[in-house]
Formats: C-alpha cells, structure tokens, sequence
C-alpha cells in the first residue's frame, strides 16, 4: 500500500516543525502543514489528504469545528486528534464525530505511525486513556441519557439555559409542578444527588452529551 497523503496542523511551531520532521524523516508523505484550524481546513478541502493530524484547541477554528465542517461536507479524509486533553468532555466529543483516531501527544512516534497506517487501511486506532474514559466515563452517561422521555431532554435544555423552574414552565405553558416533577425523574433516571443544584452541576459538566 502506498504511503498517505498526511496534513498536520498544530498551533505550536516547534512541535508542528517536530512532527513534520520525524513523519517525512519515516516517508510518509506530508503534503500540509496549519498553524491554525482555519488553515487546516482550507488544506483539506483543497487537498483532501488520506490522513489529517489534528490538534484540538487550535486558533479559530478548533480541531473538533475542523473534523464537523469537513464532514458535513462530505470529505472523506480519516481524522486522527493529537491531543494532551484525556477529559471526559474532550473524548466524549471525538467520540460523536466518529473519527479514526485519538492520541496523546505524549505517546510514542511508534504508536503515532501504527495509529496513522491503520486508519489509512480504514481501521480505527486510540489511545488506551482515551478508551478508558469512553468505557468508564462517557458510554455509561450515554445510557443513563437515553433513559429520558423528549420532555425531559427538553427540560434538561432550558436547564442548560440556566432557566429556573418557573421560568421553564412559562416558556413550555405548563404547571411548575409538572417541571417539578421533570425534574425529579430526570435526577432520578440520571442517578444524581437529590438537589437542583446537583442537577446544575450535571447539565454544566456533560452538557456535551446533550
């Protein structure tokens, strides 16, 4: 198989210099370079390499906006995150974008170079936090979500919106004591401490799962 087309985009000149090195220093064929995701972007729709290294916070446009764009339209490049961030947040969003694969850029070149030759043969390939966190983390707070009814998950968005319950009733024309009891399934169902600002406090910090 030949080697893939790779562009690499990093917003930290001497790691992105470093990388470009050890990967062409190895063969592969890097054709791209982005200091930013709004660079990137523009490299990979005009070139549409096998292979796009991404980081994830990056000037403009993030590598998660970078990877949505792109798919929406329709480019079929494979996405690999180079990424220091291991929290539930960050891969749970990974995790929607369906992408190929997930690194630690503290990880060795080697798993870098198998993670890059198995998503060019259409694999996927994480790292072993990565996987850790989805399992341990993220797909159990999946399933508790998909225990609520389309009410609820419309209460739970007003209460990302920081709405009270009163205000919430207002907007939905319902009794207070119907967002009441909304809510206390949903604490219920989402196994959360009995309070209204325990509920906050979920919807803040997984609001990503939404």
């Amino acid at each position: 198989m030949n080697q893939p087309s790779i562009i690499i985009a990093d917003d930290h000149p001497m790691l992105l210099a470093g990388l470009h090195a050890s990967l062409t220093s190895n063969g592969f064929n890097v054709v791209a370079i982005a200091e930013d995701g709004a660079k990137a972007l523009k490299s990979i729709m005009e070139l549409e390499p096998d292979v796009a290294l991404l980081d994830i916070e990056m000037p403009v446009l993030s590598g998660f906006e970078v990877i949505e764009k792109c798919k929406n339209k329709g480019v079929k490049t494979a996405f690999v995150l180079l990424t220091s961030h291991k929290e539930k947040g960050f891969v749970a969003q990974a995790q929607k974008l369906q992408i190929k694969g997930y690194l630690l850029k503290d990880e060795p070149f080697e798993d870098l170079e198998r993670c890059i030759k198995l998503v060019h043969q259409g694999k996927q390939c994480f790292s072993k936090v990565f996987q850790d966190v989805l399992d341990d983390q993220v797909l159990p707070e999946i399933q508790k979500i998909k225990r609520l009814t389309s009410s609820e998950r419309i209460i739970i968005n007003y209460i990302s919106k920081q709405l009270s319950s009163q205000q919430i009733a207002e907007e939905l024309s319902i009794s207070i004591r119907t967002v009441q009891k909304h809510r206390s399934n949903i604490i219920s169902k989402l196994e959360i401490n009995t309070s209204d600002d325990a509920l906050k406090k979920w919807v803040q910090e997984n609001a990503h799962f939404l």
